[in-house]
Order: C-alpha cells, then sequence, then structure tokens
C-alpha cells in the first residue's frame, strides 16, 4: 500500500512546526559549503575567511605525505573497501593501521572502525548487560553517552571531572548493589574523555585509574583531542601519564590531529577479538577507505618525527596566545591545557551575534550552543592549529581587542 499524499502532507506540518520552536529558541542550524580545501584559509560563501574552528591541530590534513600515500592506495585498492571487514573488505592496508595503532598506543591490539562515533557506540552495548552500570563524566561527547543509553546498563553519572562524587557512586553500586543486581558481581564501565571537547580542560586520569582498580570497575577513555600532542610519542595524555597498561579501553579519532577520518579502540588482543564478533558497528559497517586508512599511517608516523616534534610546538604556541588573549577578554583566567580555547558567552543569541561580526571581520568561528553545549553555556570556541602563523594570530587577537573590548558577555 503507497503512501497517501495527506500523510506526506502530515509529516511535513509536524517538522515544519518543530523546526519553527528551534528557530525560535535560536538553536537553528544550516550547512554552508567550504569552498576551498579545510585548512587554516577558507572560502565560505565566496568570502575568504581564517579558520580558527578546525580540530586539525597539527595541520597535516593536506599534508603531501599523506596525500601521496593516498593517491598510491588509491591506485592499489581503488576508491571504496567494498564490503565490511568480516566479508571481504579487511584490506592489507587496514590491518596495516591497527597494527601501527597499536604499536603506537603501547596495546596489545586495536581495531578500525569508520569514524569515531561508530568506535564509541561499540563499546558499552557490546561489553555490558542490563544488569550492569555505565558510569559517564557529566561532559562526555555525545557519542559516548549515546553508547551508554544504547548498552541498556544502569545509567549513573558523575560531576565533572569530580572524584569525590565518582567515588560515591562506585561506592553505592559495590556496597549496596544500587538498586538491584549482585553488588560484587555488577560489571561497571567508566567513561571519560582525556581532554575534554567544549572546554579543553583535562580529567584526572590517575586517579580515575586508582578508583576503578579499587572497585573493581573497567575505564575507557577517548583521546579524541590528546591524540597527537601529548605524551613522548604524542599518542595522547595516557601516555604522557605512563597509564597505557592502566586503561582497559583508548578510544581515539583519526579526524583531528592526525588529519584523516576515521575512528579507533585499543587494548588487549581479547578486547579487540571479543569486538570483532560481536560489536554490531564493526560488523556491519562497510569497511574504511584504504586511501584514509594509508594516508593515517603517514600521519602517524610524522607525528612521531621531527615534524611532529615542530608542530606541536607551533600549535602549544599558538593556543597560549589564544588563551592569554581570550582569558584577558573574558576576565576569566584559565591554563592552556589543549588546543581548544573557549570563550563562554552564555545566551546562544549573544554567541551567533559574535560569531556573525567575526565573519564579517575575515575570520570563522562558529557559534556553539545546545545541544552541543549546556543551555545558557553558549560559546565561541577557538581551536589552534600548527598551520596558523604568529601573523595569524596577532590578526585575531587585534580583531577581538578592537571588537570585543568593551563588550560585556556573560562567563
Amino acid at each position: 500500500m503507497g503512501c497517501r499524499g495527506n500523510d506526506m502532507d502530515s509529516l511535513d506540518n509536524d517538522l515544519t512546526t518543530r523546526i519553527r520552536e528551534i528557530e525560535l529558541a535560536g538553536l537553528k542550524r544550516a550547512l554552508c559549503p567550504i569552498d576551498a580545501p579545510s585548512g587554516t584559509h577558507v572560502v565560505r560563501g565566496g568570502q575568504p575567511l581564517l579558520n580558527f574552528a578546525s580540530n586539525d591541530y597539527l595541520g597535516l590534513a593536506n599534508h603531501p605525505s599523506l596525500l601521496t600515500a593516498a593517491e598510491s592506495a588509491l591506485k592499489t585498492y581503488g576508491a571504496g573497501s567494498a564490503a565490511s571487514r568480516l566479508i571481504s573488505g579487511s584490506l592489507r592496508i587496514h590491518h596495516d593501521l591497527e597494527e601501527t595503532l597499536a604499536d603506537w598506543k603501547g596495546t596489545e591490539a586495536s581495531l578500525l572502525f569508520s569514524s569515531g562515533y561508530m568506535a564509541a557506540l561499540a563499546v558499552a552495548p557490546t561489553l555490558l548487560t542490563p544488569d550492569d552500570v555505565v558510569v559517564v563524566d557529566r561532559r562526555i561527547h555525545a557519542c559516548c553517552l549515546d553508547a551508554a543509553k544504547a548498552s541498556r546498563a544502569l545509567l549513573r553519572v558523575f560531576r565533572h571531572n569530580d572524584t569525590e562524587h565518582l567515588e560515591e557512586i562506585l561506592a553505592a553500586i559495590r556496597e549496596k548493589g544500587d538498586s538491584g543486581g549482585t553488588a560484587q558481581s555488577r560489571r561497571i564501565l567508566i567513561i571519560t574523555e582525556s581532554v575534554f571537547s567544549m572546554d579543553g580542560d583535562i580529567a584526572p586520569l590517575r586517579e580515575l585509574v586508582t578508583l576503578k582498580e579499587k572497585y573493581g570497575a573497567w575505564l575507557m577513555v577517548d583521546e579524541a583531542h590528546a591524540v597527537g600532542l601529548f605524551g613522548g610519542h604524542r599518542s595522547g595524555l595516557i601516555e604522557e601519564l605512563g597509564l597505557s597498561k592502566s586503561v582497559e579501553i583508548q578510544m581515539g579519532t583519526l579526524g583531528k590531529a592526525v588529519g584523516t577520518a576515521g575512528g579507533y579502540l585499543c587494548g588487549s588482543r581479547t578486547l579487540i577479538d571479543f569486538l570483532i564478533n560481536r560489536a554490531r558497528t564493526f560488523i556491519f559497517s562497510t569497511a574504511p577507505a584504504p586511501a584514509t586508512s594509508a594516508a593515517t599511517i603517514a600521519a602517524i608516523q610524522l607525528i612521531q618525527g621531527e615534524t611532529g616534534t615542530q608542530r606541536c610546538t607551533q600549535m602549544w604556541r599558538i593556543a597560549g596566545g589564544l588563551r592569554n588573549a581570550i582569558n584577558h577578554l573574558s576576565g576569566v583566567s584559565l591554563p592552556t591545557t589543549s588546543g581548544i580555547v573557549p570563550w563562554v558567552v552564555g545566551p546562544e543569541e549573544t554567541a551567533c551575534k559574535m560569531a556573525r561580526q567575526l565573519m564579517a571581520d575575515g575570520f570563522y568561528v562558529p557559534a556553539i550552543r545546545f545541544p552541543s553545549v549546556a543551555h545558557g553555556s553558549a560559546r565561541l570556541r577557538f581551536t589552534a592549529s600548527a598551520s596558523h602563523t604568529d601573523a595569524d594570530l596577532e590578526s585575531l587577537v587585534a580583531t577581538l581587542g578592537k571588537t570585543f573590548g568593551g563588550s560585556q558577555t556573560e562567563n
């Protein structure tokens, strides 16, 4: 039986009303194409803009080594993998990348996914049952929260980076059973980010490891915004703190400092074998494009060498200058902990107005609003890149001071 015209009209009418509600709340978004390659200088709607919104922290997305590796893989493997990994899409280049990732992250094995979102969704629903518990930081990325909810395990949320609150929750689970189940036998998975995506602050990973060991829990850490920037091999904050053997599940994305695309999970060989057999987002997904995997291997090699050292140094210099400028303008004194520098202004319309003004001045810094952040905590989210020059930074800082030096914003 086909769809009736009035049924289609009913759907559109319903959605039109809901879109209008989003618009009235100042939260409507729209896609606008970038007309030039991603980088620090982009063209949007015909207007050249200096980009301070990219997560390409080391400026590798357009590096010649990555482009050469991708071109070679295109000629060898073609444009796509043509199947899921468990059918015929598990190409040698994917296995090479997984070996590279495991070696880089200091784990026994790794597993590649089409995106970080798919990697996150593979964990909690696969490892946990409704009799188990998943405990997440309040500011965890949406992909990890969605995974926690999809697991059907009991969900508990601890205050952001508050280890005392986390311990209260863990103690309640183990001592009282926390509303059902056998207290000591319930699996507990704690999920956090090492560098949080909206504020750029870092998690107390050493304390989290201590607590998960004390209460017999597992720890999953999303290193999306730490990879490439921390540690002797720049594999992330886990490496820098010497915790590679203490974190059961390391997750990350390849679309930020690595400059390519995709996601991964790193851990024991047993963990990866289990995910290969049970993780639905892996089993039922077409394998990543081989050219992307080849470019990623080239990127990881660069990151661990002299190129990575030089670019990391430049990124931190730009991030520090950004942080100093925003601290001065906002009246908030925050340390430079990552390549992310937020200016929390409060109302959504204030953030949007400031973003529009910056665009008119030649800078691309989109407003970040609900649901990416909580209501009333809208912000401009500046990000630093090694591709930014000192002149780029000076130009932005001068514009910010001239345009917003006397403005009143909520923090």
